[in-house]
C-alpha cells in the first residue's frame, strides 16, 4: 500500500508549499483537472524539482473516441508522469487503442480505467448506467485487465471483488480515504485505511484529511505511521 496525496489546494503556490512540507516521504503526489488546467506542465517540473523521487499521478479520466484518448495519452507519457487515468466507460476499443499507442514506450506510465467515481451513491448511478455500483464496476475491471491496462480506480468497497475477478496484482486506486474517520464531505462511499487494507487497496488517495489539517505533516507522518503497521 502506498500514500497518494491529492493537491487540491486553490493555488499552485499553496499546493508546492503542501509538497514542500513532505518532501522527505516516498508518497504519491495526485495532480487533478484544477491544478493541471491552471498550471500545467511547469507545475509538475516543479514538483519534480522539490523531490525527484515524487511519483506524479496525472488525474484527468480521459473519456474521448479511440484515436483522441491515445493522442492524448501519448503527451501525458512525454511529461514523464508516472500514472494516468482514463475512463472505463470509453470502452474496449479505447483501451485497447491507448495500450498499443503507449507500448514503445521503454517506460511508460501505469495507466488505470475509472470505474465508478466515489461521488455516486448506488441510485444516482444507476440512473447512467442502468446497473448497480459492485456490477458495473467489476464489469469495468475484467474489461481493463483484459485490455491491458495496469489496474482501476474505484471505492474500496469494490477492491476486493475487482481483485477476485482479475488478478491480486491488478492495482486498484482508492479516492474517499477518511484515515480516521474525518467527515465524508461531498463523497459518497469512503473508508478508513484499516477498510482500505483488508480491502486489498494498493493506492489510497487522501486529499482533505490532510491538507486541511493543522499540520499536514504531521498527518502524513499518522498515516505512514498506520500503513507501516499493517
Amino acid at each position: 500500500m502506498e500514500l497518494c496525496v491529492a493537491l487540491d489546494l486553490p493555488s499552485a503556490e499553496e499546493n508546492l508549499a503542501l509538497a514542500e512540507s513532505l518532501k522527505d516521504y516516498n508518497v504519491w503526489m495526485k495532480v487533478g483537472f484544477r491544478a493541471y488546467i491552471r498550471d500545467g506542465k511547469p507545475f509538475i517540473e516543479a514538483l519534480k524539482t522539490i523531490n525527484p523521487d515524487f511519483r506524479i499521478f496525472l488525474d484527468l479520466k480521459l473519456y474521448d473516441i479511440p484515436n483522441t484518448m491515445a493522442d492524448a495519452a501519448e503527451e501525458i507519457a512525454k511529461l514523464g508522469v508516472d500514472m494516468f487515468n482514463i475512463h472505463a466507460s470509453a470502452g474496449a476499443v479505447a483501451m485497447k487503442t491507448v495500450m498499443e499507442r503507449l507500448s514503445s514506450y521503454e517506460k511508460r506510465p501505469l495507466v488505470l480505467a475509472v470505474t465508478a467515481l466515489t461521488s455516486f451513491s448506488e441510485e444516482t448511478f444507476r440512473m447512467i448506467y442502468e446497473k448497480g455500483i459492485d456490477e458495473k464496476a467489476e464489469q469495468f475491471a475484467r474489461m481493463g485487465y483484459e485490455n491491458g491496462l495496469d489496474g482501476v480506480v474505484c471505492s474500496t468497497f469494490e477492491s476486493r471483488a475487482i481483485k477476485n475477478a482479475t488478478s491480486h496484482d491488478f492495482l486498484t486506486l482508492c479516492p474517499g480515504i477518511r484515515p480516521f474517520g474525518e467527515d465524508a464531505g461531498d463523497q459518497q462511499r469512503v473508508a478508513t485505511l484499516e477498510l482500505a487494507h483488508e480491502e486489498g487497496v494498493d493506492y489510497p488517495v487522501v486529499g482533505r484529511p490532510i491538507y486541511k489539517a493543522q499540520d499536514p505533516k504531521q498527518k502524513v507522518e499518522e498515516i505512514l505511521k498506520v500503513m507501516a503497521a499493517f
